[in-house]
Formats: C-alpha cells, sequence, structure tokens
C-alpha cells in the first residue's frame, strides 16, 4: 500500500538524518512533526516555529520534549534563531488545522523561509514540503511555490513533487527538496 503524503515527507528525513543532527520543523502546527523530528535527533536539536502562540503552547502541552526550542515568530526569520548546519526541515503549508482558517502561510515568507534555511542546510541535506491547497490562499501559494521551485538550478537542488493523481477535493501533495552542494 502506498503511504501517505505526510508518512512520506518523514521518511524522506528519516533516511538521513542522525540522532545528534539539528532539524527545523518551519511550521510547528499541533506539533506533530516536532515530535517526530525530536525523536529522530534525539541527542541533537529542534527548532520549531509557528507564527500562532496558540500553536507553539498546544504542541508544548502536548508533547514533554527536552530538545526543542520553540520560536513564537515566522520561519522567514530562521536566520535570527539558527545558526548552525541543519540536516533537515519540515513544512506544512496552509493553515492550522483545528484552528483559524484565515491564518495561513503565504507565498512571500515561505519563498524567504525556504532560502534561508536552504543556506543553513548541510550538503545533501533535506526539505520537505506538504502542501494543503484546499483553499484559495492555499492554491495560491502553491502556485507560485511550484514556480519558483521549478527554477532552481539543478546543481544547487534536486526538486521532486510527489503528487496522488486520482484523489478527490485538493489532496495534499509533496515537494521533496536535496542540496546537492
Amino acid at each position: 500500500m502506498l503511504q501517505k503524503i505526510i508518512t512520506t515527507a518523514k521518511s524522506y528525513l528519516e533516511d538521513i538524518t542522525l540522532p545528534t543532527d539539528t532539524v527545523i520543523d518551519a511550521t510547528c502546527g499541533n506539533g506533530h512533526d516536532t515530535a517526530f523530528l525530536s525523536q529522530l535527533v534525539n541527542q541533537g536539536h529542534v527548532y520549531s516555529f509557528d507564527i500562532q502562540k496558540e500553536a507553539l503552547e498546544n504542541a508544548q502541552e502536548k508533547y514533554t520534549l527536552d530538545n526543542v526550542t520553540y520560536i513564537h515568530d515566522g520561519h522567514e526569520h530562521v536566520s535570527q534563531y539558527v545558526t548552525s548546519p541543519v540536516k533537515g526541515a519540515i513544512f506544512n503549508l496552509g493553515y492550522l488545522p483545528g484552528g483559524d482558517k484565515a491564518i495561513t502561510t503565504n507565498f512571500p515568507t515561505t519563498k524567504l523561509a525556504l532560502e534561508e534555511i536552504f543556506k543553513l542546510l548541510a550538503p545533501h541535506g533535506r526539505i520537505a514540503i506538504v502542501i494543503y491547497h484546499g483553499h484559495p490562499s492555499g492554491q495560491t501559494e502553491r502556485d507560485a511555490l511550484l514556480s519558483e521551485l521549478a527554477t532552481w538550478p539543478q546543481d544547487r537542488a534536486t526538486v521532486l513533487q510527489y503528487q496522488y493523481i486520482n484523489q478527490k477535493n485538493n489532496a495534499p501533495f509533496l515537494i521533496l527538496i536535496e542540496k546537492n552542494l
């Protein structure tokens, strides 16, 4: 059976991550990916970003994680908080499940975050981006992000789109990026 999109995203990071690595959850949300990353790098560190204080508080209440720094700021400011090389990062683009659907990720800040994280990425480090595009701002962000990533030079990065093509209701899909340099 084929894996769910988020399971594939996690596997993509799990394949290259060591217990002592530093990783980023660019969109903390309810904290599930942060918890996964924390377990994956149990001797390393996770930086978890969200613009919604409620999301960070919910994640901290749900999971007790000693190797996580929760950051109440936009992921586009990652370089203000992370200076060491990172092995991987994950994004879930859209809105907070169960939260205010008017508060969403958006292309300008996502683009800046990707550029900053890519600079911090170790050689052959990876970024997994799950795109939830079943809402108007998600469709706008999807289109802009796909256009942007199609221009990234292939000697710099390998970019893959992983998507189910026969699913209803704008099923989420995955963009996988690996740094080549």
